[in-house]
């Protein structure tokens, strides 16, 4: 019998095992997230100059472009994928040859078994070797997370497939009808991947609560371990599956988007910064005069871009035709040129930056 092959027990075989198996599943999301990934920048390259609100609090805040909202999420599931790398390369130590726990007494080469089973390095502990769970706890961690992600995009392809929104449409493969309404089109694929977070966030629970009170080394609770963890990377692999579809298949209605972009005085802040950069005023002071020209348009039922000039000057007489300039959606958009902006051009650096990392 060859040296590398004594000195086994059920511990470290089957630790060897999880590892391996856990380590294979980190590596399969992070490409699985690279897919959602382009899905997401070919959207947003379309869709760069595409308005639409950006919100705060869900209430219409500053302008934004679709584009540059689905970029977003892009940078969400780049840190996912990094996640899963990193806790693949955390885990990269081959446990075999721990036996039980206390290591062998045999001359065996753990450096070369571990070579051979394609891990960087052998585990430098015996008793750490068979009684640590936490490379799967660590990838549990990285599916909570990421999941939280799926379900934030997921709500939100909910909310504007309201018709009170009525920002994107999807087909009838992302879809399914009432068995008493004929007129609904409910969004039932968004819905499960947001609902399906719950079940992740339960699985890394689950096998904490289980470890968090074991001795050392090895004891049966371990046993645990796996059903949590295999199932959770079953429904993550089905979501991150059903959110590439939907992306690449969602239709902006960008009329519709561009009309909400410009609701709820949403360039106020671009009056703000306009009094202050062109008359020195105070931002405190800018902040005043806005909120004046807010009230004005409320009492008139008319947008800030419509409010009459002389209007303007009866809050500051300062103020010049040249304000209208930065009063339309479409102006406060391509003003926000700062690095990592919502500029169309600022959208589409990011989207290059983004398909080369992408190769």
């Amino acid at each position: 019998m060859c040296s590398s092959d004594l000195a086994r027990s059920r511990n470290d075989q089957v630790a060897l095992d999880f590892r391996m198996w856990v380590r294979e599943a980190c590596h399969r999301t992070a490409e699985q997230l690279q897919a959602l990934q382009r899905a997401l920048v070919a959207q947003a390259e379309a869709h760069a100059d595409t308005l639409m609100p950006g919100f705060t609090h869900l209430q219409p805040a500053q302008p934004v472009t679709f584009g540059h909202h689905l970029m977003a999420y892009v940078e969400m599931f780049g840190r996912d994928a990094s996640r899963f790398t990193d806790a693949a390369a955390r885990m990269n130590e081959c446990p075999l040859g721990a036996a039980a726990l206390a290591g062998s007494p045999f001359p065996i080469d753990r450096h070369a078994t571990a070579k051979a089973l394609g891990f960087a390095r052998p585990t430098a502990n015996s008793l750490d070797s068979v009684s640590s769970r936490d490379f799967a706890l660590e990838a549990l961690a990285a599916g909570a997370i990421c999941a939280t992600h799926l379900s934030r995009l997921a709500e939100e392809i909910v909310i504007w497939m309201t018709p009170q929104f009525g920002f994107i449409a999807l087909s009838d493969a992302f879809t399914t009808g009432s068995s008493i309404m004929p007129q609904k089109k409910n969004p039932d694929a968004a819905e499960l991947v947001r609902a399906k977070a719950g079940r992740m966030l339960a699985a890394f629970t689950q096998l904490a609560v289980v470890m968090k009170g074991l001795p050392l080394a090895y004891s049966k609770d371990m046993q645990e371990d796996k059903v949590p963890t295999f199932e959770a990377f079953d429904v993550l692999d089905l979501s991150l599956g059903a959110m590439t579809g939907m992306v690449a298949d969602l239709t902006p209605n960008a009329a519709r988007m561009a009309a909400a972009g410009g609701a709820g005085f949403s360039t106020a802040t671009d009056l703000a910064d306009w009094l202050v950069r062109t008359l020195d005023m105070p931002f405190r002071d800018a902040h005043h005069v806005t909120g004046a020209a807010v009230k004005r348009a409320e009492e008139l039922a008319c947008d800030l871009a419509d409010l009459p000039l002389e209007e303007m000057k009866a809050l500051d007489p300062r103020i010049g035709s040249g304000v209208y300039e930065v009063l339309t959606p479409a102006a406060s958009v391509a003003s926000r040129k700062s690095y990592g902006g919502a500029a169309p051009d600022q959208v589409r650096a990011q989207v290059a930056r983004w398909k080369d990392l992408l190769k």
